[in-house]
């Protein structure tokens, strides 16, 4: 099985949550396999019962998983390192200081792991306290390249830029997507994007020239009533998503 994810034309691939194997192997379709399928480690109340259900996903999708921390809780980031050793992913999702940990456990570098940073209401700056204990303490504001350049030497993929608050931190989150670009790594923007602002957000990273773009759209796209992610709703994700890559 693939550790590395598939990305549309080399540059896009989704993330969404789901709801059971079925839901998974639904939406992988509906995306054509450029996506990643999220599975929430504090669901489950075992190591254990967490990695033989996560198998489960692999086998179906061709290890399109998601390791998720559970909306991005510094509290799971140990058992998303313990979740990631036993089942070589595709994707991993952890809080800034959990990457070098998540990185040494994979032995190899084919698995994303992006980096949880979250905005500050200033332009060229993120919080990189988003650890189990930093979290609880004051924000570490740091210019956005040197939080890229940190990750980097622990091994991480990706910038997790949370939350985004849909188009909230708009200016922000377009000096991200530059520093992106110009260090070469990874954006992953998350938290309130949904099917009016997804095109928009994507976009933004485009244009800057980030060369791999992993957009999560959860609440959005899920059905309240069954908490299955709507295939539909991936399927018109996919067309947005060749519509701004115009291919």
């Amino acid at each position: 099985m693939s550790r590395t994810p598939k990305f549309y034309q080399d540059q896009v691939c989704l993330n969404v949550l789901a709801n059971s194997v079925d839901n998974a192997m639904d939406c992988y379709d509906a995306a054509k396999g450029h996506i990643v399928l999220g599975v929430l480690s504090k669901n489950y109340a075992s190591d254990q019962s967490a990695i033989n259900d996560m198998k489960r996903y692999q086998e179906a999708t061709g290890n399109a998983l998601s390791v998720g921390l559970g909306a991005g809780d510094p509290n799971q980031s140990d058992m998303v390192i313990r979740l990631a050793e036993a089942l070589q992913p595709q994707h991993v999702n952890q809080v800034f200081t959990g990457v070098g940990g998540s990185r040494a456990v994979l032995k190899q570098e084919e698995t994303f792991i992006n980096g949880l940073v979250s905005p500050t209401g200033k332009v060229g700056y993120v919080n990189i306290a988003t650890g189990p204990l930093s979290s609880k303490g004051e924000a570490v504001e740091v210019p956005i390249e040197a939080a890229i350049a940190l990750l980097k030497d622990m091994g991480g993929s990706s910038i997790k830029y949370f939350p985004m608050n849909g188009l909230a931190h708009l200016e922000e989150y377009k000096a991200v997507a530059k520093a992106c670009a110009e260090n070469d790594f990874a954006l992953e923007p998350t938290g309130g994007i949904d099917l009016e602002n997804f095109e928009a957000i994507l976009q933004i990273a485009v244009d800057a020239g980030v060369k791999k773009i992993i957009p999560h759209i959860y609440s959005s796209v899920i059905d309240s009533e069954t908490g299955n992610t709507r295939p539909k709703d991936v399927a018109t994700l996919f067309e947005l998503t060749k519509k701004v890559l115009g291919k």
